[in-house]
């Protein structure tokens, strides 16, 4: 892939990761209150899927993060190379996970 090539396909990327998150992030129709009792009801089931949301946001942004550090490689002229050792990161790796900053060996 060329310059041009992973620059479309990193912000496609950080396009989708935010899309994501905001999905995440919206506000539920019924915000009623949360209870807790002893037998798994609505309201168990509700922080249950709002906990996994979280997760699922945290994970997102991390990903996040990493397309824009391989974005910020890419101005800096080091993408390709891990961020721990200097070492290339491997085209398979990089074709498969564009916004790879590390080798195999530190990731």
């Amino acid at each position: 892939m060329d310059d041009q090539e992973i620059r479309a396909t990193l912000s496609a990327k950080e396009a989708d990761l935010l899309e994501q998150m905001a999905r995440l992030t919206r506000p539920e129709q019924d915000q009623g209150a949360i209870s807790f009792g002893k037998r798994v009801g609505d309201g168990t089931a509700m922080a249950v899927d709002r906990l996994t949301a979280v997760g699922a946001h945290d994970n997102l942004q991390g990903i996040l993060d990493q397309v824009r550090r391989a974005q910020a490689k890419l101005e800096e002229g080091t993408y390709g190379r891990c961020d721990e050792c200097g070492e290339e990161i491997l085209e398979g790796r990089l074709e498969v996970r564009p916004w790879s900053t590390h080798c195999l060996a530190h990731s």
